[in-house]
């Protein structure tokens, strides 16, 4: 593979970090006039919207056939159904702190799945520079005070099953993408997402006898502006960045860097809440991205400088 496009996979990759990471401030802002069942079915509605003008202004066919849709449908089952609904059921029962020291084990995940099915392998070096980099987000979420001891059996297993099916997706995404266009394998990913959280939520609303209140959020602009950002950049432009990385970069490579994100919400959250930084974000911060640079260092990087200073 050249280096233009390893380049370019890594950019999509930071990239999609960096939007993920700003998401959680206007998935606070949305979650101010609706619930999160109603966030994430209007989140994909509109996502599924703009993906349809993006086919039609850029004169674009989906190429999709059933046995296709098929093949991509496990994929578009584990994210974002499965993972968005496991992680919105199990912060009903955990602390978003919880969820986060949870979550943040996804890149292990990743890597042992990716050993067992796609037939990765990684140094010991690069193992520990992924432990790192996990450690760094643990470490910033148990200084913030969560305390883990209090999260009940029922959280606990959402949010595994959610960080799960993260790290399943990005294996099996890895091991099907360079079959299929990504603009395709988005677009029913993003449908997926469309149907399964708007009949979550119609089933809510039909529970709760709330029907006619379902698209009363759109009446508040700051509601609106929030979904457009949670729809158009962090699900469908992500979407995209993603299985374009992941078509390129090895799974438990692209698992990592989603630890960003996290950097990326405490700098977006000091600058746009006024949130305070205290010394732990900072150490966090730096053993994360020593963690994911290590991680993407070529193998024998550290082998072939000791050699160079032995000659």
């Amino acid at each position: 593979m050249t280096n233009n496009k390893m380049t370019k996979a890594y950019l999509a990759a930071i990239l999609n970090a960096l939007i993920i990471g700003f998401s959680f401030i206007f998935v606070k802002l949305a979650l101010q006039a609706a619930g999160p069942m109603d966030v994430l079915a209007h989140r994909f509605t509109v996502s599924l919207l703009a993906a349809m003008v993006m086919l039609v202004v850029g004169r674009n066919r989906l190429r999709l056939q059933w046995s296709s849709i098929l093949r991509i449908l496990p994929l578009a089952v584990f994210y974002p159904a499965l993972f968005f609904a496991f992680q919105t059921f199990g912060l009903v029962y955990a602390s978003s702190s919880e969820a986060g020291i949870v979550t943040a084990t996804v890149p292990i995940l990743t890597m042992i799945l990716a050993t067992f099915l796609l037939r990765e392998r990684s140094t010991l070096l690069q193992n520990l520079f992924m432990l790192l980099s996990v450690a760094g987000v643990v470490f910033i979420f148990v200084m913030k005070g969560a305390q883990t001891h209090s999260l009940n059996a029922a959280g606990l297993i959402l949010i595994l099953l959610s960080a799960f099916s993260s790290a399943m997706y990005t294996v099996l995404a890895r091991k099907w993408m360079k079959n299929f266009k990504l603009s395709d394998v988005s677009f029913v990913m993003i449908a997926i997402g469309f149907v399964v959280f708007n009949a979550m939520s119609l089933v809510q609303h039909i529970s709760e006898g709330s029907v006619s209140s379902y698209f009363e959020p759109f009446l508040s602009l700051k509601f609106v502006l929030a979904i457009m950002y949670l729809a158009v950049l962090s699900s469908l432009f992500t979407s995209l960045l993603s299985n374009y990385a992941i078509s390129h970069i090895e799974a438990s490579k692209m698992s990592v860097f989603n630890q960003l994100s996290t950097i990326v919400t405490i700098g977006a959250g000091a600058v746009i809440l006024q949130e305070q930084l205290f010394y732990y974000h900072f150490l966090g911060t730096i053993m994360i991205l020593v963690g994911v640079i290590g991680v993407c260092l070529p193998q024998g990087t550290f082998s072939r400088r000791n050699g160079m200073r032995g000659q």
